[in-house]
């Protein structure tokens, strides 16, 4: 039976957008181009490393009943109404986000891209992605043009895993089409799924929808970790500091610091160099909007900020990890050989997704130290480190009464602080979420 909705890729977008979709009758086919996930789910086993949290065996059921089902032949995508490319774009060496699964996606549905179909792009991306890298793709693989013969659309992904307010009903999405009927079109897909559509100008504007949330996240938590290392000079309680100020009815937002950002939204200080996406001088605009010079191909002007935030930011797994060996020492115990549990290895409270997350790089360092690394993570069932398998404390009470310091990293709901305070020889909170009194905070 033909489906409504292809999403191709299901990982930290794709999955939502399927549940989202099947929730309200929506028949779904779930494309990736790896064979174990689509196995995985058809199978109704949850993917590795549940991202949101919340995913249950239970819900993989619902959603098949729903109408889902997966498969790895790619002209399958040739029979549904709309298409939306949810591959994942990870932070490439030039520091900007990686097209390639992107551009493979996009050749799989070119080749069977049928005329009047919506084609969407959820994976975050750098403006002009959009026109100048996914367009020629569909355009020169199926023989269509975008904007006549098939709608063109970006939407930012704008999930917040672990939240149990927002979801994809509650949350607006943005859409920006190539052409008005474009976003029309995009538009009248997703209003069956959420509650509010908010239109942009077009997919650049989308798309720098995206860059700009992320980066405002970015900036914010370079601030406040900013502030961790200043007061601590100072001698001030920061955590009292943000209570005190997040009372302003107006004009601020709190922020808390960590050891580090992670997650999939790739902090953008510049437009990026080289030819990932090559410009399209040469290319006609939509019918009914002129042509735009493409720019994302040479670099742009910096954004001064963000650079400065990616660097604040970089540099806290290396004042965690400096702030741990100053711990043992100042309790008489040496960082080589001491015993040291790190607790939350995820980059969000309540998901298992480590995209970006600073445990990795505090582990490393520490172990570099001659550190005996241990985890404990109730959403992470196996965790690597530099390749090597970091041992797993299944105990959480007694592997932190055993280590010589035990490391907060991610507050996750299930972890009793108080509890863990009093069982820890030493408590090392980087998220301040600890009563006060009862552990060392960042």
């Amino acid at each position: 039976m033909p489906a409504d909705l292809a999403v191709i890729g299901l990982g930290h977008l794709g999955i939502p957008l399927v549940r989202a979709a099947t929730a309200v009758g929506v028949r779904t086919l779930g494309y990736d181009p790896d064979p174990r996930a689509a196995a995985d789910l058809r199978a109704g086993r949850l993917p590795s490393g549940a991202w949101d949290g919340a995913l249950t065996a239970a819900d993989l059921r619902r959603m098949a009943a729903g109408g889902f089902r997966t498969t790895t032949d790619p002209t399958q995508l040739g029979r549904v109404h709309t298409a939306v490319i949810c591959a994942p774009t990870p932070l490439g060496e030039d520091g900007t986000a990686a097209l390639a699964a992107v551009g493979e996606a996009a050749r799989a549905l070119a080749a069977h891209l049928r005329p009047h179909t919506t084609v969407v792009l959820e994976s975050a991306v750098y403006p002009g992605t959009t026109e100048e890298f996914l367009r020629p793709i569909l355009e020169d693989g199926s023989g269509l043009r975008a904007g006549r013969d098939f709608h063109l659309a970006y939407s930012p992904g704008r999930l917040d895993p672990g939240n149990r307010t927002y979801g994809y009903a509650n949350t607006p999405k943005v859409i920006g089409g190539l052409t008005p009927a474009c976003t029309e079109a995009a538009a009248a897909f997703y209003g069956r799924l959420t509650e509010k559509v908010v239109r942009a100008r077009g997919p650049r504007e989308a798309e720098t929808v995206k860059v700009l949330e992320t980066n405002y996240r970015h900036v914010n938590i370079a601030l406040v970790n900013e502030m961790a290392v200043f007061c601590r000079d100072l001698g001030v309680d920061l955590w009292d500091v943000i209570r005190c100020a997040e009372t302003k009815p107006f004009g601020f937002q709190a922020f808390r610091p960590g050891p580090g950002v992670g997650g999939h939204g790739v902090p953008m200080a510049h437009a990026p160099s080289g030819s990932d996406a090559p410009s399209r001088e040469d290319r006609p605009g939509p019918p009914g909007r002129p042509g735009r010079s493409g720019r994302s191909g040479r670099p742009g002007r910096p954004l001064a900020m963000v650079e400065l935030a990616q660097q604040v930011n970089g540099r806290m797994p290396g004042y965690v990890t400096r702030r741990c060996a100053a711990l043992l020492n100042e309790h008489g115990k040496s960082a080589r050989g001491a015993r040291v549990l790190l607790l939350g290895v995820s980059y969000k409270p309540d998901v298992g997704d480590q995209e970006g997350a600073p445990a990795g790089e505090i582990a490393s360092r520490l172990m570099d130290l001659g550190a005996q690394v241990s985890f404990h993570d109730p959403f992470v069932a196996r965790w690597q480190v530099l390749g090597r398998p970091v041992p797993r404390a299944d105990a959480l009470y007694e592997a932190a009464a055993d280590a010589d310091l035990t490391v907060l990293l991610q507050h996750h709901r299930t972890y009793d602080l108080q509890g863990l305070a009093v069982k820890a020889q030493l408590l090392l909170d980087t998220r301040g979420a600890s009563p006060a009194g009862t552990a060392y905070r960042l």
